[in-house]
């Protein structure tokens, strides 16, 4: 974003992608229902999902998680202007920009390609190891 944001960054709202990951427990840092998760989204999803929904955001690679400090990464989000207005008139809460998030996430394109491929190269090599195993004997 702009150089005049950036030292104002501090106070726009923090989320990590745990916050949406469908295969975390709410113990663990989920904070949406589990039907309305998506699995393992990653900071430049949730990115460009925020850009979709032309709301301001800032990727911050290098922090982590609290709770689980292998998870790298989390996004700060503007939801309103300096003099109230909300730059999204649908998403007025952190909550709902969650909700929001997380239905737009599965759809993502990075997401789609992937399961495509991912589909074509399972099927296409098939297994040629004989099953007769056992122990070797000295």
């Amino acid at each position: 974003m702009d150089g005049a944001e950036l030292p104002n960054i501090k106070r726009w709202i923090v989320m990590y992608p745990v916050y949406i990951n469908s295969k975390k427990t709410v113990a663990e840092g989920r904070r949406i229902g589990l039907a309305k998760a998506c699995e393992n989204p990653t900071c430049a999803e949730i990115g460009d999902c925020c850009s979709y929904l032309k709301v301001p955001f800032a990727i911050e690679i290098d922090k982590a998680y609290p709770r689980d400090f292998m998870q790298r990464g989390r996004v700060r989000v503007l939801l309103k202007k300096e003099d109230g207005t909300l730059y999204n008139s649908s998403i007025s809460s952190r909550k709902q920009l969650m909700l929001r998030v997380a239905e737009m996430v599965p759809r993502h394109h990075g997401r789609t390609k992937k399961q495509e491929t991912a589909s074509s190269s399972s099927t296409a090599a098939p297994s040629n190891k004989s099953g007769k195993g056992g122990k070797k004997r000295r």
